[in-house]
């Protein structure tokens, strides 16, 4: 059906398929249930991102139909202020306040009996934890950043195992000597 090998292409070619000058909420569902069909839910962006993708390609955007779709899906997540921009993996100290805002958020949604807020707040832990653990194996990257994307993986297990132990667990692995030892530019946050 298409020959698209990554998101990007698949979506310019889709919409080249669709044969229109012009982008509107028809259009980006269309794209959106390729994108959906070939690389699965989380692949697909939401209209706003397709719409600019696009828009820099030559699509003349409707901007009321793409406005009126993004607040519709919008109004369906609930949770996803409380996760945007939620975890940075990009060095100690902001994966540090990271870990702990995850864990001030699971605890709220263990407080409010909130199941699925808590399994969103676990999805995003996986999530961190198999970025790390890619970057942790990534040859490219120097010795000292594939030891720090190691490190900020074995917090987010440990989280993960014992999140109610973390918060302790954190303030000892920050102050140790080991620690230290391995991350001395890093500051203990």
């Amino acid at each position: 059906m298409f020959e698209s090998k990554n998101k990007t292409d698949l979506i310019i070619e889709v919409w080249e398929k669709l044969d229109c000058e012009s982008i509107g909420s028809k259009e980006l569902i269309e794209i959106e249930r390729a994108v959906l069909e070939r690389f699965g839910k989380a692949a697909v962006d939401s209209p706003m991102t397709i719409a600019r993708l696009l828009a820099d390609e030559g699509a003349v955007l409707r901007h009321a139909e793409i406005m009126r779709l993004y607040v519709e899906r919008a109004s369906d997540r609930p949770y996803e202020p409380a996760f945007r921009n939620i975890l940075n993996i990009a060095n100690l100290p902001q994966a540090a306040v990271s870990l702990r805002n995850l864990e001030n958020l699971r605890r709220k949604y263990v407080s409010d009996k909130d199941k699925e807020g808590l399994r969103l707040v676990r999805e995003k832990g996986q999530q961190g934890r198999s970025e790390a653990l890619k970057m942790a194996a990534d040859v490219k990257l120097d010795e000292s950043d594939r030891l720090k994307y190691a490190e900020i993986a074995e917090w987010l297990t440990l989280w993960m195992h014992s999140p109610e132990m973390f918060e302790s667990w954190i303030d000892i692995r920050l102050s140790s000597t080991d620690f230290r030892q391995k991350f001395p530019d890093a500051v203990a946050g």
